[in-house]
């Protein structure tokens, strides 16, 4: 089917997607499939229940919800009514949970029942926090009053700053589309009419959101969602009842998945394409899904400022393995050094983009606007090298961002919460190489004079103030931290030094 796709919003793409398929299978979730229609009618549900809440022009809807049919809906409505939908991590802790409600400023607050937002003393704040029901219609709620913002804002992820503050990154309808639409040039046969793409990365990474979820939903594809990646067995059965043969996940996904496989001597049937990113990949995987999904991985990167993929692989040629291919073609792109300084394209340096996919800036925050971008580029703090065929290599990180799982820790956070547990003096967080995750948090504390903790103390103390993926496995203690002569920890040093857990 040939569909004019010159729109510039996501729900005016969604709908010229669903004319001509009304009838036809959409999304695959719980073991059925749901066709056009049927997810059509939940989101004019949702339309008409938020417009009768209250919910205006510019404003904004918090989604702390797994991926669910409920997610896709209320998106929908939200855009047609011109707002934007902000999806936040349910595990990130409610001390920054609440941090992040009070940036966004949202008119209403969507969680699954038992999500602590709903404690009573937390309820008494302004927000309106409502349970949502993943696959049936809202019940009746009432939006808030949230300060209106641009129109065109379609998403807003919400992430951490180099501080370990949250910041907000306002997505628009015009930059996720940018991002989308060139896919199917870039990677031909990924959008074949059919892909069946698997909807398993948290909607509220940005990669998960946009390029499994949008991806497929803008560009006609059928898509399996899943509210969870684990337990593991239960998405590779979803993957063959349902026919889902492109998965696009973090290395962290694909290490579990090839590791039952394996375990179950199982060879899956197939499978189109796999696609990862949000960490760096061990090339060593490559091989192994040729054996046990029969095809090789395209690795890519990206990030959410940039909607979020900058360069993707583009057929699995192991002459690219450890390179995360080219850059999509609507990006200007330059390499600086530490100070700024232009360089040539081929030398190594720090990464700057610009283009339709790169945002404007960050929510509400003109200083970290003012650090990051300049002009129209993004810096984004990442140190490649380009070869003379156009393939990025991804040397180091020019920040101390530790990544787990594929998503980003900043190592301020971890030690701003280690500070405030009352033996502890000071602390320092840095990234241990790890098999599973890519990395685990490993964290150096020194402790007050007088003052005693054990390491299972402060590991059960960052458990309830942190999101899971942040809690450090191991807490050394030491008696001072390298400093440099400047001042500043030796993130290095620490690095060499063996925690026993």
């Amino acid at each position: 089917m040939v569909v004019e796709r010159d729109e510039k919003r996501l729900d005016k793409r969604f709908i010229s997607e669903w004319k001509g398929r009304e009838n036809e299978d959409c999304l695959w979730w719980n073991g059925s499939w749901w066709s056009w229609n049927r997810l059509n009618d939940m989101a004019k549900d949702c339309e008409v229940k938020l417009k009768d809440a209250g919910f205006a022009k510019g404003q904004r809807i918090a989604i702390i919800l797994p991926n669910s049919p409920i997610v896709i809906a209320l998106s929908i409505a939200c855009w047609k009514l011109g707002g934007a939908v902000a999806p936040i991590n349910a595990r990130t802790g409610l001390g920054n949970l609440k941090r992040t409600l009070q940036i966004l400023d949202p008119a209403a607050v969507f969680v699954s029942e038992n999500n602590e937002l709903l404690a009573p003393d937390v309820k008494k704040s302004r927000f309106g926090v409502f349970v949502a029901p993943l696959d049936e219609p809202l019940p009746p709620f009432k939006c808030v009053k949230g300060i209106p913002e641009n129109e065109d804002h379609a998403v807003i992820f919400s992430t951490s700053g180099t501080s370990g503050r949250p910041k907000a990154v306002p997505c628009t309808h015009s930059n996720l589309l940018a991002n989308i639409d060139p896919i199917k040039k870039h990677v031909p046969g990924l959008l074949d009419d059919d892909s069946i793409i698997l909807n398993v990365l948290p909607n509220f990474h940005s990669f998960g959101f946009n390029m499994s979820g949008m991806l497929s939903l803008m560009s006609g594809i059928r898509q399996v969602v899943l509210s969870s990646f684990v337990p593991v067995d239960n998405t590779i059965e979803a993957i063959k009842v349902s026919g889902a043969n492109i998965i696009i996940g973090v290395p962290t996904i694909m290490f579990f998945i090839l590791g039952a496989l394996a375990k179950r001597d199982e060879r899956l049937k197939g499978m189109k394409f796999v696609i990862t990113g949000g960490d760096r990949l061990d090339v060593k995987m490559n091989s192994r899904s040729k054996e046990y999904l029969g095809v090789g991985i395209l690795e890519g990167y990206g990030l959410t400022e940039c909607s979020p993929v900058v360069a993707v692989g583009q057929l699995a040629d192991d002459s690219q393995i450890g390179t995360v291919g080219k850059f999509f073609d609507n990006y200007e792109v330059q390499i600086r050094d530490g100070e700024g300084k232009r360089l040539d394209i081929n030398e190594e340096g720090v990464l700057w983009v610009k283009g339709p996919c790169v945002v404007s800036g960050y929510f509400r925050d003109d200083a970290n606007t003012r650090e990051r971008f300049e002009d129209g580029w993004f810096n984004t703090g990442d140190v490649v090298r380009i070869d003379k065929d156009g393939y990025v290599r991804i040397v180091d990180r020019a920040t101390d961002i530790i990544i787990v799982s594929g998503f980003n820790v900043y190592p301020r956070e971890v030690e701003n919460v280690l500070c405030e547990h009352p033996a502890v003096q000071s602390a320092a967080a840095v990234g241990e190489k790890n098999r599973m995750t890519g990395e685990i948090v490993k964290a150096f504390v020194l402790l007050k004079e007088g003052k005693k903790a054990t390491q299972k103390e402060l590991t059960d103390y960052c458990k309830k103030n942190l999101a899971h993926y942040k809690v450090p496995h191991k807490i050394g203690f030491l008696k001072e931290l390298p400093i440099s002569p400047a001042g500043k920890v030796l993130r290095r040093e620490l690095r060499k030094i063996e925690i026993d857990k």
